[in-house]
């Protein structure tokens, strides 16, 4: 945003306009003015405003028309209506239409000034969210895989080396770091993205049933199967199959798999008869099968013929600095899906989110904002918004970690610095707001307040 902020005064009432304007420029605004909806348009034409304050009844138009043409116009533009009382409805009605604001007259120059003031922060969040969704169709996106960390370089340069081959990929990493998304990644940009990419959740199918998932069945194989059925594999042919959770596959299968994988063929259950099979394969998995091969419940020459090419995708708590882009895409995103003017987050929410240790990865982040944002109508997601489990989350090892010599320790000043230090971050987390700090301390706000003048922490 630039440092000069401009702001359009849009009034028919001569004196009205000229003591608004006075009043904005005396607060540093650079302030034009417009009696009519006329030459307003022909302003907002020529001139890039952050801020307009106009009247909803003006002798050529209505202030629901500026709205509507400053939408199509100037959409980062922030209006704020000027209504009387009788047309509070329509104020209410220019709201739903995109309007900031609206002030009711007479106008009380305080409230102006807080308004202006939040709308001119609201467009700051957006601008900076832009910046990042705009960062994130450059060089932190290989198809929706948001990164920018030297733990997901590795991941892109790697990608981009396998993406065009046909060698079995075994992907690895925590639950919710992205694996499904890195295979449809591989498959939509290699060579098969003509073909099918049919995922499969070895864990998700019960065991019994897995074998014909997988291989498919014919006839009478067994009961129930009252007709030809072809499997998984058949459907991916020519494609890529994707065998998610690999590990739970149970050892009896694993030898039926193996053998596919080796003939290029599959043998439905029940038949003799095989079929010739040209399929990529990617597996993924969150346990250690190198380790499970060494206790004999994974076989050793199915773990060396799936993981021709690792590829191991790192948790979210290893990749902080992406945090902060991966908020900005599931924002644009989750927003469009629902229809929504796009969202903003403030800094202190933001900063919250990336102080949280996301044990659930991406797929918990991105569930997150989701329900941020279905939980409130405002278009700035505040620290109100986060919830509670994320705010009090508190990394408190370095604070009371206090060294103990032979020379022994204050331990009246040591106690405390530790008060003083986390009730600081306390403070600092919920804005200052002393009941929702005594509330992550799990005191009372009067013994918050106590300690605070004991601490002589005020001022």
């Amino acid at each position: 945003m630039d440092d000069i902020i401009k702001v359009l005064v849009i009034d028919d009432d001569d004196s009205g306009r000229e003591v608004l304007s006075t009043l904005l420029r005396s607060v540093g605004y650079d302030v034009t003015s417009a009696a009519t909806g006329e030459s307003a348009l022909a302003l907002i034409d020529r001139v890039q405003y952050h801020v307009i304050v106009s009247d909803l009844i003006l002798p050529d138009s209505s202030g629901l028309d500026i709205l509507q043409n400053v939408r199509k116009i100037a959409p980062t533009t922030e209006v704020i209506v000027v209504t009387g009382h009788a047309s509070a409805q329509t104020a209410v009605r220019a709201m739903k239409e995109g309007a900031f604001d609206y002030i009711t007259k007479p106008i009380d120059f305080d409230e102006l000034k807080i308004v202006v003031l939040k709308a001119l922060e609201k467009q700051k969040l957006m601008s900076e969210n832009r910046y990042l969704r705009r960062q994130l169709q450059g060089r932190f996106e290989f198809n929706n895989i948001i990164g920018s960390s030297p733990a997901m370089s590795l991941v892109f340069e790697r990608m981009n080396r396998i993406v065009k081959t046909d060698s079995a990929v075994l992907i690895s990493g925590e639950s919710g770091t992205g694996k499904e998304l890195v295979a449809k990644a591989l498959h939509y940009n290699g060579i098969r993205r003509e073909r099918p990419f049919i995922a499969v959740n070895c864990s998700a199918i019960p065991e019994a049933l897995l074998e014909s998932e997988l291989f498919g069945h014919v006839r009478g194989a067994f009961t129930g199967a009252i007709k030809d059925k072809a499997g998984k594999f058949e459907a991916a042919n020519h494609g890529t199959i994707f065998l998610d959770e690999i590990g739970t596959l149970p050892l009896h299968l694993q030898g039926k798999l193996l053998r596919v994988l080796q003939e290029h063929e599959v043998e439905r259950v029940g038949s003799n008869k095989t079929v010739k099979l040209h399929v990529r394969v990617i597996s993924a998995t969150n346990s250690d099968l190198e380790n499970m091969v060494k206790r004999g419940v994974f076989r050793e020459d199915l773990y060396y013929r799936l993981n021709v090419i690792p590829l191991h995708l790192p948790p979210l708590r290893d990749r902080q600095q992406d945090i902060v882009y991966l908020i900005a895409f599931f924002l644009e995103k989750q927003c469009r899906l629902m229809g929504r003017t796009p969202c903003a987050i403030s800094k202190q929410a933001l900063e919250a989110l990336e102080r949280y240790s996301w044990p659930g990865n991406v797929r918990e982040l991105e569930n997150m904002i989701e329900r941020m944002i279905v939980l409130t109508d405002a278009t700035v997601l505040t620290l109100d918004d986060v919830p509670a489990k994320i705010i009090d989350e508190r990394s408190v090892g370095d604070t009371l970690s206090v060294p103990l010599s032979n020379d022994g320790v204050d331990l009246v000043t040591v106690i405390s610095q530790v008060e003083r230090k986390l009730i600081s971050q306390a403070l600092e987390s919920v804005g200052g707001v002393k009941a929702r700090a005594a509330a992550l301390l799990g005191i009372n706000r009067t013994t918050l307040v106590e300690k605070i003048k004991r601490l002589k922490m005020e001022g």
